[in-house]
């Protein structure tokens, strides 16, 4: 049976991780993987996040299965965080799921549930993992136009454009803030022109949310997501604690599906639970019960905020180096856009030779579309980018 499967294309992430490892240079530069460093290349546990474990073993005297969605007072946190005040609480439905990714699979599995023939609008570019996933799943893939190469900034006349030949039944998936690949993201203005499509077309929007906090800030974050429900007679979130928490291999996501009808918030409830039993039965709960017990305690919800504001600052001010340092050796502003970006990631906007000519000519290794997570680097990490961005021809 084994000898019918069929190899699967290798993940270039995982393999350019495997690349910078095995290359000797001092002065290489990993912007490649998708995770917050510090300023000595680290990932660390975050404060309020050693406390909260240290209260859940102290106090935990059980590790039974919590529910097929997860622990309720996880989903009322993580409501509470990501919507606020924007929809009732009744009307949202909500499961616990392995991460983001488990959110967003979830999501794809419930519109395939709904309406076998949906299709989904997809950003150009987007997390690859958003296309691998509708692939198998065998849901229809519509591009919509994003980023544009020439500025480095969002196609919006091309975006909407394309999102205007969306029909009720079709889901449009948004990436809340911190637009991953490209850092480039939608303005105030433009997320109300979206919402007015969403409404024009009734198509139901599907909004993937995994930086909140990274961007300008936890509710600056979350305000367009939180307008948008509010405009909307459904829609689908998935959020992720990954990057905001600093709980990466926990695993902790959440699928919200929003419908103001208290039947469909019902039977909403009970697909999520019952797509869980069927994928994995129980979601995880250790990262869940981390993130809970944060929010709900106020002195470590505190110092996690302060906390993420330093995270956030810190790549602000990265930004705001490379670009200076790139006006600097160019005598030109072209990179301004790299100050404007917000989240992890920033898209150069070159070809897939000029990132190959910086791995191998300098060291700097980066996604083949150009992308590089901004965290990767450091202060003095900062000026060999930049150099290298100018020698290459960038």
């Amino acid at each position: 049976m084994f000898e019918n499967l069929q190899s699967q294309p290798a993940d270039k992430i995982l393999a350019l991780m495997q690349m910078y490892k095995d290359d000797p240079r001092e002065t290489k530069v990993d912007l490649g993987v998708g995770v917050y460093k510090d300023a000595t290349g680290l990932t660390p546990v975050m404060r309020a996040v050693k406390a909260a474990e240290q209260q859940i073993w102290q106090a935990q005297d059980t590790k039974v299965y919590t529910g097929l969605a997860g622990d309720p007072a996880f989903a009322d946190a993580m409501i509470a965080l990501v919507l606020g005040d924007a929809v009732p609480r009744a009307t949202v439905a909500a499961a616990a799921t392995p991460g983001g990714t488990g959110a967003v699979r979830q999501a794809f599995e419930m519109v395939r549930m709904a309406k076998p023939d949906a299709r989904v609008f997809v950003s150009d570019p987007t997390w690859p993992n958003h296309l691998s996933i509708l692939k198998y799943l065998d849901i229809e893939v519509v591009p919509y136009r994003y980023f544009d190469d020439e500025t480095r900034g969002v196609d919006f006349d091309g975006m909407m454009a394309d999102l205007k030949t969306a029909h009720a039944g079709d889901v449009i998936l948004l990436h809340g803030c911190c637009h991953n690949p490209t850092g480039a993201n939608l303005n105030a203005s433009q997320w109300d022109d979206v919402i007015k499509v969403l409404q024009d077309t009734g198509a139901t929007p599907m909004i993937d949310i995994a930086y909140q906090g990274f961007g300008d800030g936890l509710d600056a974050d979350a305000a367009a997501t939180r307008k948008l429900v509010a405009s909307v007679p459904e829609c689908l979130i998935a959020a992720s604690c990954s990057k905001n928490f600093g709980i990466y291999r926990e695993r902790t996501g959440l699928l919200m599906a929003v419908a103001a009808d208290p039947a469909a918030h019902a039977l909403n409830q009970a697909t999520l639970a019952f797509l869980n039993r069927q994928n994995f039965s129980f979601p995880p709960d250790h990262g869940a019960r981390i993130v809970t017990t944060i929010l709900n305690d106020d002195a470590l919800r505190a110092d996690w905020m302060a906390e993420l504001e330093e995270v956030r600052g810190a790549m602000l001010g990265l930004r705001t180096q490379l670009a200076g340092e790139l006006q600097r050796l160019s005598g030109s502003d072209r990179f301004g856009f790299l100050g404007q970006h917000r989240g992890m990631f920033s898209r150069l906007g070159t070809s897939p030779e000029k990132v190959e000519e910086l791995r191998v000519k300098h060291g700097i290794y980066m996604v083949g579309d150009s992308r590089m997570n901004i965290a990767g680097l450091n202060t003095d990490s900062v000026p060999i980018l930049a150099a290298a961005i100018i020698d290459v021809g960038i």
